[in-house]
């Protein structure tokens, strides 16, 4: 058995992680583009996330950092993960609203951004709108946006894995 040494560990499990986002992206670039399905504002703001999620991993498996460096990339990891984990928490609360409490459609994002203060059009993409409540995908009985929380959480959990404690070996 070839022994590997933490430093190399972290590396790869950074790798890990950033591997995974780029096949997350890749997956719904190809539901966009090929199956037809619009992201909508909220899933704009989930693919924000990993792609700000897969650069710390990225950074932090150039960097190959240790102690509390190291540290430090798996809070920020967490962090970026938490916010993914909101956004994408909040588009299945609004997937899952009764009917008629499910707010009408909007203006797109492009619009939103270009029309509204940065702090109007964030209040008005997690407000949702009635595009953000369709559910047209859906894998063992989670959404797309479920998935996406499950993602994060599991991210989450690779980034502390990865950078905040001593890799066994």
């Amino acid at each position: 058995m070839i022994a590997i040494d933490s430093r190399k560990r972290r590396r790869l499990a950074n790798l890990l992680g950033f591997g995974a986002i780029v096949g997350l992206m890749g997956y719904a670039l190809f539901a966009e583009h090929v199956l037809g399905l619009e992201a909508c504002p909220l899933c704009v703001f989930q693919r924000m996330a990993f792609i700000g999620l897969g650069a710390i991993f990225l950074i932090a498996a150039l960097h190959s950092p240790v102690g509390t460096s190291a540290r430090a990339y798996g809070v920020v990891g967490v962090a970026a993960a938490a916010i993914g984990a909101s956004i994408a928490g909040r588009h299945v609360y609004i997937q899952n609203l009764p009917a008629d409490q499910v707010p009408a459609c909007g203006p797109g994002l492009d619009y939103i951004m270009e029309a509204f203060p940065l702090l109007d059009a964030l209040e008005l993409v997690f407000t949702g709108s009635g595009e953000c409540a369709e559910i047209n995908w859906s894998f063992l009985g989670l959404s797309m946006p479920g998935w996406a929380f499950v993602w994060f959480l599991l991210l989450a959990s690779l980034a502390i894995f990865a950078n905040w404690k001593r890799l066994p070996g």
